[in-house]
């Protein structure tokens, strides 16, 4: 895979789109503390930031030709794809701290703006690692791989306790928390001291669970492209998303109960293609046939969810 080195234009093009996006999705989508965003509401967002992403990429298109149109549309499929599973521990987490859903989309917006941040440093340092040293791609496929396998013992009913989460213990070691939710406020005052809430706590553990995910789908989009551009854009846009659709998941949710198992498949999948073009006969699966391929698992795996969630109904 060819790698190019973007114009500077180019990226601030895409930070400048992504504040512009990130800005109108908070002032138009979320009403800070004083709404509660509708099925509705969220369905439209997500395909306004589904049309973003595709009018980018037609934008690759024009100026990069197909093939790079082709690696971005991968990366975003990849990413958003091991994004959703990622709503649903975000759905047990709120749960799991009592959060209102009125006050859910303030701590996603911060979440996901934190995400941005840290991913753009990962991948930075991904693809510097990737161009110094190659056979870094092998340790890559074969973590994806026992991943991937990993996907079809993952229990469902497993129980979040952000209470075990390393981050979370050292904060309160350092800094005095609440057990009092105090509307969408992260910090309050009480007593003259300043205290966090468990909103606050709730938006630390979605950030430190975020960077687990990414040790997952950053290697994964690096194996349909070794371009940081690419890879960054495709990452950053598919998450971007994610506030909206974390709200549409409630009318969605019957068509991923077999997510993870396509999941699974498409990690060992992009696994053993990285092995595959580092090995000694360097064989090359085209990015085409990679997209069709994890497009159809996952409509194959949303297919397979709509079918036996009625038979069993029956």
């Amino acid at each position: 895979m060819e790698v190019i080195s973007m114009p500077m234009w180019a990226w601030i093009l895409f930070y400048a789109l992504v504040i512009v996006m990130l800005y109108a999705d908070l002032k138009l989508f979320g009403r800070k503390g004083q709404h509660e965003v509708s099925i509705k509401e969220a369905l439209q967002m997500t395909f306004v930031w589904i049309f973003v992403s595709l009018l980018f990429c037609a934008g690759i298109w024009f100026y990069e030709g197909d093939n790079k149109a082709m690696e971005f549309l991968a990366g975003y499929l990849i990413e958003k794809s091991l994004s959703m599973d990622n709503l649903f521990v975000f759905l047990m987490l709120f749960s799991f701290f009592g959060v209102q859903r009125k006050y859910q989309h303030e701590v996603l917006f911060w979440g996901i703006f934190g995400a941005l941040i840290l991913r753009s440093i990962f991948i930075f340092a991904g693809a510097a690692m990737v161009q110094r040293f190659d056979w870094i791609l092998g340790i890559f496929g074969a973590f994806l791989i026992y991943t991937g396998i990993k996907m079809f013992s993952h229990k469902d009913d497993e129980s979040v306790d952000p209470s075990k989460n390393i981050f979370v213990k050292l904060f309160k070691k350092f800094f005095p928390v609440t057990d009092q939710m105090h509307e969408d406020k992260f910090f309050i005052i009480e007593g003259g001291k300043r205290l966090a809430t468990p909103l606050f706590i709730a938006l630390l553990v979605i950030e430190t669970t975020d960077v687990a995910f990414a040790v997952d789908s950053i290697p994964a989009v690096f194996s349909v492209s070794r371009d940081p551009f690419i890879v960054l854009t495709s990452n950053i846009f598919a998450i971007l998303g994610l506030r909206a659709l974390y709200f549409a998941l409630a009318a969605i949710a019957k068509y991923f109960q077999y997510l993870k198992y396509g999941l699974g498949i498409i990690l060992s999948f992009v696994g053993v293609k990285m092995l595959l073009e580092v090995s000694p006969w360097h064989i090359e699966i085209r990015t085409s046939h990679s997209l069709l391929f994890i497009f159809g698992v996952l409509l194959l795996s949303m297919l397979a969810s709509v079918v036996i969630s009625k038979a069993r109904k029956q």
